[in-house]
Formats: structure tokens, C-alpha cells, sequence
């Protein structure tokens, strides 16, 4: 819940041992609701359902009572300990609704993610020995959190003299906990990246979205950027449905993907695809049970026929992109469970391989500028013949998809209730979706801030905002005024910090939510302009200009004096190294990848964004580009021809007035006038 000055609790802030508490208290409501402890019959255990709770022969109120029942017959102990000591049937009504409303998060107990309080014993000069002791100790050897107590109390008594109070030790255990994190953090990191239960039975998939295969190959066909027009290597990350082999969603990203593409991925699989321009009608929603009318309400725009739904599973293979922090806290904030491929069994994810070929076999192999899968099977020059940019590449896949993919004729994946019958992708969603119905959960726009990386920062009270990632952003936001300088509510993990969330596709602009109103607003970079004429940049651009603006010997006390750096690295002029025929293979591909990213990040952000959630528009091409930033430099030469004149300046005098003034044959002002005026009998 967001409200009186504090931001949501997120799964994020759990303890181990709390979430996996509140795991089991999921595990317990589940079996009441569905008779499973998995919620479903699709994934029972072994004695499952137990006969006081099989959904057939029991009511929903009979299985609250034999919980109860089965809940106050634990151990005291055991039941203290998940919570579960006063338990009624009036408490699991409770907690249903809670976790229908904020699902895993609803089960949780207040007081394991209490508003920060603060500690009255950590006085200054205590808090100045922890971070003094903290700061030696990153040179040392590994010491004992004892150890690090006798410095802190080592160092209060010499810096500020025997009488000064030293809290207890567990004090300053969960102090420095809370401040620098566990000693094991790191390596705790890695397991929980790594160490993913697979489980050792094999999986039935009897429905659509119980299981979604992604995986990432390398486009076999020489794609032309959308900047220089010469050919960049691509690659293809598809989401296949392992029930129906429907290709649910796919992204086609330069020289390879990150966690950010898989992740608006797994997004696309949530929501429908819209009709394009051109499309037949025949392409609009076809699965029954719902009418496609219907559809296109609930969507805001016609649907095409391919499904979406909420995935249960996903299985990839042991790539970085899949298994990083970002992607498990994604898995984490859909509900899903990542079921990685085992390591050397591409039997795992077959359906996926095939479905690599047949995109090859069906399509890409007619195309002009096909590469081919092997290099001694290349043809003369296929980048000389590439004539698809990677705008049209996509296009065409996502019309291939729609007409062709999801009527093939299925051969070898028949089900298993018609083994002999024709069916397709479509023909099997279809037959699911009389069997079992469609779901029309469609998420919110918000979902995509959910989604993205989170950073949790301090506000910075001296109107400089927040730093992420080496820049400031939300230097003149509103949205700060309330909270600069101070703690947030937030405690565990990042106790008294704020959740910041930032696209590293397009780095102009952070997203804050604000824990008052629970509404998201974009925080812009403190060195833009306010015409918003800077193109996008990326979280790696921004590594380049902080390693060139420490080589220039550059300490800016502002991030407006990073801005001539940026636009130097972003084609601000052109050189004869920028020009297309003198960049390398690699500077042509970063170029392209970085414009090609900002554009699918304006694409993904909400339709609909607020006044203070206005996206910045990407560039399009390199004259664009140079438009742009020469605009961008003549606007701020004139702010500071403004700022550095308080007053309209005098203009100068006219040439001829000079030298009229300094001229010795020019006649005195009267003289001129009696001349003008004339005297008598003057023949003029």
C-alpha cells in the first residue's frame, strides 16, 4: 500500500527468512482456495489433494475449518513462528482478499517491513566511528563483525573521549547491516542468480502459458541501420508458448540484447499485439468464446490473433541476460517461475530450436542479403544485397507471425488428444480457450516501471536530486520538494532510501513514484535543456562521458557542464572520423544500437503519460541528430549571452557620425542653421 508518506514495501525488502515464511503462508492458503499447495492440480504433489481438502467432495468453508483445525494442532513453536498461532476462519477470509490485492506482499506480516524509525543510540560521534571503521576496513583482511566492534569503540574513545556512550553489540551489528549490507552479500547475490531448483520430475504442459521457452540466436539475414544505412549484425530473442507453439512475442535488438529487452519481452507476452496499419481484417482476434469487439474494448485498440496471457513458467538457457538480478526481480514482480535448461540438454528447449529453423526454412532464407548459418556457407556478398532496415525486419516478422506462423499445419506437436488431427498454433488456443476459457487481464500501463531496473539512492538536499548512475536528475522536480533531505519509511534491506526506477535505454529521464499518491513521474537529467533537444543516450554513453570528462581533467560542480561532452560523443559535429565511410564496424553497430534502444524505450513507455511523465522523443537519423544539437548549442550560447548582460546594451554610432565628430572642416551647429535658414535677399 502507498500512503501517508511512505512508498510500497516490495519483495525486495523481505529477508530471506521472511520470504520464505510468507512463501509458506501462500503454500497453506493456496490448498485451502484449490485443495494444492501450488494452487493448481497441473502441479500437485505427491498425497495431493488430501481428502479433507479435495475440491470435489469438499465445500471452500469445510477446507477453512479442517486448516484451522490442522493449523492449531502445530507445534506452538513452529506456529509462532510463521504467524500462524491465532488462526480463525474469519483470518484466512482476511488474508485471501489481501493477497488478491497485493499478492505475495498481502501475506506478509507489517512488522517484518516496518516504517523506519531510527536508532536514538547512534549519536554523531558514533556514526562517525561506523563509517570511519567501515572505511578501514575495505582495506584489510576480512574481519569478524566483533572485530569491527572494538574499532568503533577503539576510535570513539580516542577521537572523542572515554565518556561518550558506545551502543551494545547488536546494536551496532543491525546498524551496520542496515548502512553497508551483510558481510556476505556478494556471494549471496550469486546463489540467488545461480541456484534455481529445477526440481527432478518432468513437466506436463497441458495449457497455454504454463510454460514459455526464450532464447536468443543471431538474425541469419544482414540488416541495414536506420542512421547510416550499411548493414549491423542483429539479434533475434523469441517467447514461444510450449502448449501451443505460438510465438507470443519477439524483439529484435542490435549486436545483442540485455536484461531490460528480455524483460519489455515477457511485458509483450502480457498484453495483446494491436492491429498495424495494412493488416487484412482475417488477421483480427479469431478465438472463440470472446468476441473480438470485446477484445478491442478491453485493449483500447482492434487485437490481432495472436494470444497473450499471463506465463507461469519460463525456461531459458544459462545466458547472463536470463539469470541476472534485474530478470529475478522481474520473474519475481510477474509471479513467474524461471525453470532454467539444463546444461548441455538442448532437449530442454527444442520447440524453441525448431522454431529457429523453421523462421529460417520459411522466410529468411528468401529474403535478399541471407547469411546463412555457417560462414563457409555464405554467398559471394550478402551485406552488398541487404536491402531490409531493421524497421521493415520487423514489420515483416510481426505480419509473418500473425498470417503464416500461427496457421501452419503442426506435424510432429500434436496433441495428445488427437494425434492425427491438423491442427496449428491457433487450432490448439482455440481448443484450450472452449476448454478453459480466456483470461482478459490486460496490466496496467504502469507495469512498465515495474519492470525496469530499480536503484535505491538518497534525495539529495541541496536541490541536486538524486544520482544515478554518476548523473543527477530531479535538480527542479516538484515531485522532491517534499522528501529532499530526508529518510524514507522504507526499512530492511535499503532502510531510509528511496526506490528510483531508469530505463538504460534511454537515460534522459528516472522515474519516481510518489509514496503519497502512488502516481509515477519522469525525473529529467539536470544537464538537459529545457527545449529537450539532447537525443537519447544510454546508461553506456553515460560511462563514456565520465571516463572522457576525467581524461579532459574535467570536475564539473554541475552535470549542465557535462552536456558539451555529450554532445561531442553524440555526432554533435562531424568530423572526418564520424563520417559513415571512416567509422569502424563497431562504431557504426553502438551508434545504431543506441538509437535503436531509446526508440523501443518511447515505445514501450505508457500512451498516456501525465504532465509530469512526459517521454522524450528518440532521433531518428544522423541529420537529425546534427539538427538537433546544433540547436541545442546556439540555444544555450544565447542563455549565456543573456546571462551574462543585465541591461539592454547602447549601440554604437553610425560610421559616418565618427567620423563627422572628429572631422576638422565640419561646421559648428549654429553656423549649419543660419545656413539652412538663409538671409535676406540671399539669391536662395
Amino acid at each position: 500500500m502507498t500512503g501517508k508518506g511512505r512508498q510500497r514495501p516490495r519483495t525486495e525488502d523481505l529477508s530471506e527468512d521472511a520470504l520464505e515464511r510468507a512463501q509458506i503462508r501462500m503454500a497453506h492458503l493456496l490448498e485451502v482456495e484449490t485443495g494444492f499447495r501450488s494452487g493448481s492440480k497441473y502441479w500437485a504433489q505427491p498425497g495431493e489433494p488430501r481428502p479433507e481438502y479435495d475440491p470435489d467432495r469438499t465445500t471452500l468453508s469445510e477446507r477453512r475449518r479442517a486448516k484451522v483445525a490442522e493449523l492449531q494442532a502445530l507445534n506452538r513453536q513452529d506456529a509462532k513462528r510463521l504467524g500462524l498461532e491465532w488462526i480463525s476462519e474469519r483470518t484466512l477470509e482476511r488474508r485471501t482478499a489481501a493477497c488478491d490485492e497485493d499478492g505475495l506482499m498481502g501475506l506478509a506480516d507489517g512488522r517484518w517491513t516496518a516504517p523506519l524509525r531510527g536508532h536514538k543510540s547512534i549519536t554523531p560521534p558514533v556514526a562517525e566511528a561506523l563509517q570511519a571503521v567501515h572505511a578501514e576496513s575495505l582495506h584489510r583482511s576480512r574481519l569478524s563483525m566483533t572485530s569491527k566492534v572494538r574499532l568503533v569503540h577503539q576510535y570513539v574513545r580516542e577521537k572523542h573521549g572515554p565518556e561518550v556512550e558506545v551502543p551494545h553489540r547488536t546494536t551496532l551489528a543491525k546498524v551496520w547491516a542496515e548502512w553497508f549490507g551483510s558481510q556476505g552479500a556478494r556471494q549471496r547475490y550469486v546463489r540467488s542468480a545461480a541456484a534455481v531448483e529445477t526440481g527432478k520430475a518432468r513437466v506436463v504442459i497441458s495449457r497455454p502459458g504454463q510454460v514459455i521457452v526464450l532464447d536468443t540466436t543471431p538474425l541469419p539475414v544482414a540488416v541495414l541501420d536506420d542512421v547510416f544505412g550499411l548493414p549491423i549484425a542483429v539479434h533475434l530473442t523469441l517467447a514461444l508458448d510450449a502448449y501451443t507453439h505460438s510465438l507470443v512475442a519477439f524483439r529484435l535488438t542490435p549486436v545483442s540484447d540485455s536484461s531490460i529487452e528480455v524483460a519489455m519481452l515477457l511485458r509483450d507476452v502480457l498484453l495483446p499485439l494491436p492491429m498495424r496499419p495494412g493488416w487484412e481484417p482475417e488477421l483480427e482476434w479469431p478465438y472463440p468464446g470472446v468476441p473480438a469487439a470485446l477484445v478491442a474494448e478491453f485493449a483500447g485498440h482492434p487485437v490481432a490473433a495472436r494470444p497473450f496471457f499471463a506465463p507461469e513458467a519460463v525456461t531459458s538457457d544459462h545466458g547472463s541476460v536470463y539469470k541476472n538480478h534485474h530478470m529475478v526481480q522481474v520473474a519475481r514482480t510477474l509471479g513467474v517461475e524461471v525453470l532454467p535448461a539444463r546444461m548441455m540438454r538442448p532437449s530442454d528447449k527444442a520447440a524453441c530450436e525448431r522454431a529457429f529453423a523453421g523462421i529460417q526454412s520459411l522466410l529468411l532464407e528468401l529474403l535478399l542479403g541471407y547469411r546463412g548459418v555457417d560462414v563457409a556457407d555464405r554467398g559471394a556478398d550478402p551485406d552488398a544485397d541487404a536491402v531490409w532496415t531493421l524497421e521493415e525486419m520487423e514489420h515483416l516478422l510481426a505480419t509473418w507471425i500473425v498470417r503464416v506462423w500461427q496457421n501452419r499445419h503442426l506435424d510432429q506437436y500434436a496433441p495428445a488428444w488427437d494425434p492425427g488431427g491438423r491442427h496449428s498454433p491457433n487450432t490448439l488456443y482455440a481448443a484450450a480457450a472452449v476448454r478453459d476459457g480466456i483470461s482478459l487481464e490486460i496490466p496496467e500501463p504502469d507495469l512498465y516501471y515495474e519492470l525496469l531496473p530499480v536503484h535505491f539512492v538518497k534525495i539529495d538536499r541541496q536541490r541536486r536530486g538524486v544520482k544515478i548512475g554518476g548523473l543527477w536528475y530531479g535538480g527542479a522536480s516538484p515531485v522532491l520538494e517534499p522528501h529532499r533531505g530526508r529518510l524514507s519509511a522504507r526499512s530492511g534491506r535499503h532502510r531510509g532510501k528511496w526506490a528510483i526506477s531508469r530505463d538504460p535505454r534511454d537515460c534522459r529521464q528516472v522515474y519516481f513514484e510518489d509514496p503519497s499518491t502512488g502516481s509515477w513521474h519522469a525525473l529529467r537529467w539536470n544537464g538537459l535543456p529545457p527545449d529537450d533537444a539532447v537525443p537519447a543516450f544510454s546508461d553506456a554513453r553515460v560511462r563514456e562521458i565520465l571516463r572522457e570528462s576525467v581524461g579532459r581533467g574535467l570536475k564539473p560542480q554541475d552535470d549542465r557542464e557535462l552536456l558539451p561532452v555529450l554532445l561531442g560523443l553524440v555526432a554533435a559535429r562531424t568530423p572526418v572520423g564520424a563520417w559513415p565511410t571512416q567509422m569502424t564496424k563497431a562504431q557504426i553497430s553502438e551508434r545504431a544500437r543506441e538509437l535503436v534502444r531509446a526508440r523501443s524505450a518511447a515505445q514501450d513507455r505508457p500512451r498516456n503519460p501525465d504532465s509530469g511523465n512526459r517521454a522524450l522523443p528518440p532521433p531518428a537519423t544522423l541529420a537529425d541528430l546534427n539538427r538537433r544539437n546544433r540547436e541545442v548549442i546556439a540555444a544555450d550560447r544565447q542563455r549565456r549571452r543573456e546571462a551574462a548582460v543585465t541591461g539592454i546594451p547602447t549601440p554604437p554610432p553610425l560610421l559616418g557620425e565618427a567620423l563627422r565628430a572628429r572631422s576638422l572642416f565640419v561646421l559648428p551647429a549654429e553656423d549649419v542653421r543660419d545656413l539652412d535658414v538663409g538671409q535676406e535677399g540671399d539669391p536662395r
